[in-house]
Protein backbone atom coordinates (compact mmCIF):
# COMPACT_ATOMS: atom_id res chain seq x y z
CA UNK A 1 0.00 0.00 0.00
CA UNK A 2 1.01 3.78 -0.30
CA UNK A 3 2.26 6.03 2.50
CA UNK A 4 -0.94 7.85 1.65
CA UNK A 5 -3.41 4.92 1.70
CA UNK A 6 -1.44 3.14 5.11
CA UNK A 7 -0.56 6.33 7.05
CA UNK A 8 -0.33 4.53 10.06
CA UNK A 9 2.08 2.26 8.91
CA UNK A 10 -0.17 -0.96 9.02
CA UNK A 11 1.22 -4.23 7.54
CA UNK A 12 -0.65 -5.50 4.29
CA UNK A 13 -3.67 -8.53 5.11
CA UNK A 14 -1.84 -11.82 4.27
CA UNK A 15 -3.33 -13.23 0.54
CA UNK A 16 -5.14 -16.05 2.67
CA UNK A 17 -6.67 -13.36 4.72
CA UNK A 18 -8.24 -11.67 1.54
CA UNK A 19 -9.09 -14.82 -0.30
CA UNK A 20 -10.93 -16.18 3.10
CA UNK A 21 -12.87 -13.01 3.41
CA UNK A 22 -14.04 -13.36 -0.23
CA UNK A 23 -15.02 -16.98 0.35
CA UNK A 24 -16.65 -16.18 3.40
CA UNK A 25 -18.50 -13.54 2.04
CA UNK A 26 -19.36 -15.42 -1.31
CA UNK A 27 -20.41 -18.33 0.81
CA UNK A 28 -23.09 -16.56 2.83
CA UNK A 29 -24.51 -14.54 0.13
CA UNK A 30 -24.93 -18.39 -1.74
CA UNK A 31 -26.84 -20.05 1.62
CA UNK A 32 -28.79 -16.27 1.52
CA UNK A 33 -30.11 -16.91 -1.54
CA UNK A 34 -31.30 -20.47 -1.08
CA UNK A 35 -32.89 -19.21 2.11
CA UNK A 36 -34.68 -16.97 -0.46
CA UNK A 37 -35.42 -19.48 -3.03
CA UNK A 38 -36.60 -22.33 -0.88
CA UNK A 39 -39.18 -19.31 1.78
CA UNK A 40 -40.27 -17.93 -2.23
CA UNK A 41 -40.94 -21.35 -3.52
CA UNK A 42 -42.63 -23.05 -0.48
CA UNK A 43 -45.31 -20.38 -0.63
CA UNK A 44 -48.35 -23.08 0.46
CA UNK A 45 -49.00 -24.47 -3.44
CA UNK A 46 -49.91 -28.02 -3.54
CA UNK A 47 -51.29 -30.49 -3.57
CA UNK A 48 -53.32 -30.82 -6.43
CA UNK A 49 -55.04 -34.26 -6.52
CA UNK A 50 -56.57 -34.37 -9.85
CA UNK A 51 -58.45 -36.70 -12.23
CA UNK A 52 -59.37 -36.88 -15.69
CA UNK A 53 -63.37 -37.20 -16.50
CA UNK A 54 -64.05 -37.87 -19.91
CA UNK A 55 -61.47 -38.33 -23.10
CA UNK A 56 -63.00 -37.78 -26.51
CA UNK A 57 -61.78 -37.29 -29.94
CA UNK A 58 -60.94 -34.47 -31.31
CA UNK A 59 -59.81 -32.83 -34.87
CA UNK A 60 -56.18 -31.92 -33.31
CA UNK A 61 -56.13 -34.95 -30.57
CA UNK A 62 -57.64 -36.13 -28.00
CA UNK A 63 -59.79 -33.55 -25.40
CA UNK A 64 -59.63 -34.13 -22.20
CA UNK A 65 -61.64 -33.21 -19.09
CA UNK A 66 -59.38 -32.89 -16.13
CA UNK A 67 -60.58 -32.29 -12.46
CA UNK A 68 -58.05 -30.47 -10.30
CA UNK A 69 -58.31 -29.33 -6.30
CA UNK A 70 -56.05 -26.56 -5.09
CA UNK A 71 -55.41 -28.21 -1.61
CA UNK A 72 -52.71 -25.52 -0.98
CA UNK A 73 -52.93 -22.28 0.32
CA UNK A 74 -52.41 -19.58 -2.09
CA UNK A 75 -53.90 -19.21 -5.56
CA UNK A 76 -51.74 -20.65 -8.38
CA UNK A 77 -51.88 -22.79 -11.34
CA UNK A 78 -49.89 -25.41 -11.80
CA UNK A 79 -48.70 -27.98 -14.75
CA UNK A 80 -50.02 -31.52 -15.52
CA UNK A 81 -48.46 -34.84 -17.27
CA UNK A 82 -51.34 -36.86 -19.12
CA UNK A 83 -50.28 -40.63 -20.10
CA UNK A 84 -51.68 -43.84 -20.67
CA UNK A 85 -51.32 -45.85 -17.70
CA UNK A 86 -50.35 -49.02 -19.77
CA UNK A 87 -47.35 -47.46 -21.46
CA UNK A 88 -44.37 -47.28 -18.84
CA UNK A 89 -41.71 -44.50 -18.81
CA UNK A 90 -42.05 -41.02 -20.26
CA UNK A 91 -42.04 -40.62 -23.91
CA UNK A 92 -43.95 -39.29 -26.70
CA UNK A 93 -47.26 -41.18 -24.91
CA UNK A 94 -47.58 -37.88 -22.58
CA UNK A 95 -48.59 -34.70 -22.87
CA UNK A 96 -47.96 -31.88 -20.72
CA UNK A 97 -50.81 -29.05 -19.95
CA UNK A 98 -51.24 -26.42 -17.55
CA UNK A 99 -54.29 -25.21 -15.80
CA UNK A 100 -55.76 -21.91 -15.05
CA UNK A 101 -55.22 -20.35 -11.75
CA UNK A 102 -57.21 -22.19 -8.73
CA UNK A 103 -58.02 -20.49 -6.02
CA UNK A 104 -56.51 -22.32 -2.44
CA UNK A 105 -59.62 -24.99 -2.13
CA UNK A 106 -61.24 -24.71 -4.91
CA UNK A 107 -61.51 -27.92 -7.30
CA UNK A 108 -62.04 -26.78 -10.77
CA UNK A 109 -62.62 -28.71 -13.87
CA UNK A 110 -61.44 -27.88 -17.49
CA UNK A 111 -60.37 -29.14 -21.00
CA UNK A 112 -57.54 -29.35 -23.04
CA UNK A 113 -57.13 -30.79 -26.19
CA UNK A 114 -54.09 -32.83 -26.38
CA UNK A 115 -51.73 -34.01 -29.70
CA UNK A 116 -49.04 -36.05 -28.46
CA UNK A 117 -51.12 -38.85 -27.18
CA UNK A 118 -53.04 -39.49 -31.05
CA UNK A 119 -56.77 -39.34 -31.36
CA UNK A 120 -57.92 -42.77 -30.06
CA UNK A 121 -60.20 -42.19 -26.82
CA UNK A 122 -58.47 -44.73 -24.61
CA UNK A 123 -58.09 -44.30 -20.39
CA UNK A 124 -56.11 -41.79 -19.46
CA UNK A 125 -54.03 -40.76 -16.13
CA UNK A 126 -52.96 -37.14 -14.98
CA UNK A 127 -50.53 -36.30 -12.25
CA UNK A 128 -50.32 -32.37 -11.08
CA UNK A 129 -48.24 -30.73 -9.63
CA UNK A 130 -46.98 -32.34 -6.01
Amino acid sequence: MCERCNPLGLREPAASQVHGSVILAVGAAIVFLAVLARVSVAGGNGPFPASITSVRPDQAGLAVTVTVTNDGRSTTSTTCAISDPSLPGIGPETASIQTPRIEPGQTLTFDRVVTSLGTEPRTLAVNCGH
